[in-house]
């Protein structure tokens, strides 16, 4: 399996040289292959939020290095950051960042526009994507007409409407009900069974047992990073 990421000796440090220095990724040094499932776990203050950050190239580390499908981040423009957010990541979020006054299509075309993709293609990809999460007769309502789980449907139809290799869900199923969030997770286990890396970040440890490998952070630290069987149907 070749490495899609790769992170060396990341720092993370805000207020760098102050008393009130925190080190949000203290030394992490971590590696992650094309098609895994891989959950990042830990508390409040763990780190897991800046490593999100800094995977989805949000965010460059204080130092070390890292490394995206060979290329390092460090050296890029803020103009090729937004073109790998845009082309490489499908980003899922927990408060699904939709923008209100937009049409459920609308809302999922959005990246395809960023792309410049022809409108009538990209009319095609965001129907593609909201069909694959059952939402394509809902193309013309907004947000607010819809419940969390499919205002998360659509967050996930936006998000894979490019056919992106790196699915990064930040807390997806945290402002759902069990049920839906449930419908979400198996959602993004055929997402990787159909060849996505999925980075799941959580602080639940049962959200965080789905995955088939699970990485823990404490003070910034990995302090766990192992394989696990999962029942994957």
């Amino acid at each position: 399996m070749s490495h899609l990421v790769e992170l060396r000796d990341i720092y993370k440090i805000y207020g760098e040289g102050l008393e009130s220095e925190v080190r949000a990724l203290d030394g992490v040094s971590l590696t992650i292959g094309k098609g895994e499932f891989v959950a990042v776990v830990g508390q409040s203050g763990s780190g897991k939020s800046t490593m999100m950050n800094v995977l989805g190239c949000l965010d460059i580390p204080t130092y070390g290095e890292y490394l995206l499908d060979g290329t390092n981040v460090q050296d890029l423009s803020d103009k090729a950051l937004s073109r790998i957010r845009n082309k490489q990541i499908g980003f899922i979020f927990q408060q699904y960042n939709l923008i209100q006054s937009l049409t459920v299509l609308e809302n999922v075309e959005l990246p395809l526009i960023y792309q410049g993709i022809d409108p009538i293609d990209r009319r095609d990809m965001a129907m593609e994507a909201l069909e694959r999460v059952g939402l394509a007769g809902r193309t013309k309502h907004h947000p607010t007409e819809m419940s969390g789980g499919q205002q998360q449907r659509v967050a996930i139809a936006r998000a894979i409407a490019t056919h992106p290799p790196i699915i990064m869900a930040d807390e997806p199923t945290g402002a759902l009900d069990s049920r839906t969030g449930l419908e979400v997770l198996e959602f993004l286990r055929v997402l990787n069974k159909e060849g996505s890396t999925v980075i799941l970040i959580t602080h639940d440890n049962g959200i965080a047992a789905t995955a088939r490998r699970v990485v823990r952070l404490s003070d910034g630290k990995v302090v766990e990073d192992h394989p696990q069987e999962v029942d994957w149907l």
